[in-house]
């Protein structure tokens, strides 16, 4: 016959089992938040790439791209260069055919996204007829990889700490 105080569960195994929910949540967290960041650096990527391709198609009927910059509280894009009174681009401030920040929209996106001239290897920069600069800046901390950015060249860059290109640009 059992005692009436053998049911249930020890403190003992409670504490064991409370310690053992706790080690594998200090070993899942991390990398949850690690594949979070590599799931948003992807969607800057492809961001990063259609924009491109948007420039690229711009450049085909204007004969240059156009640059722009992205309010951080609107997510509307402003054209920087050429400057709108241009003929080369002609295009009236806030109407930015291009796409200015990653995801679905503004308030979901962790990207906005701008163009812009590239450097010459100095310390000048080229025609925006000749080269454009697209950068997906974090709107949230991403210290190990930062900006993204990507050049009608194909050259590929990030400004953050990381010595893995491969995080940037894998």
């Amino acid at each position: 016959m059992r005692s009436p105080y053998s049911r249930g569960f020890t403190l003992i195994e409670l504490m064991i089992t409370v310690a053992v929910i706790g080690i594998l949540g200090a070993i899942a967290f991390p990398m949850y938040n690690d594949a979070v960041l590599k799931g948003r650096r992807a969607t800057a990527r492809t961001a990063l790439t259609e924009l491109m391709q948007q420039q690229e198609r711009y450049k085909t009927q204007r004969n240059c791209y156009i640059g722009f910059t992205t309010n951080t509280s609107t997510g509307a894009a402003t054209a920087s260069a050429p400057s709108p009174s241009t003929a080369c681009g002609g295009v009236t401030p806030g109407s930015v055919p291009m796409r200015a920040f990653s995801g679905d929209t503004f308030q979901n996106a962790h990207y906005l996204l701008e163009a812009g001239t590239c450097s010459d290897g100095g310390s000048g920069t080229l025609s925006i007829a000749d080269c454009v600069r697209v950068t997906a800046i974090p709107r949230k901390s991403d210290p190990a990889v930062g900006t993204l950015s990507l050049t009608s060249t194909g050259a590929k860059a990030c400004t953050g700490t990381t010595t893995n290109p491969r995080l940037c640009w894998p």
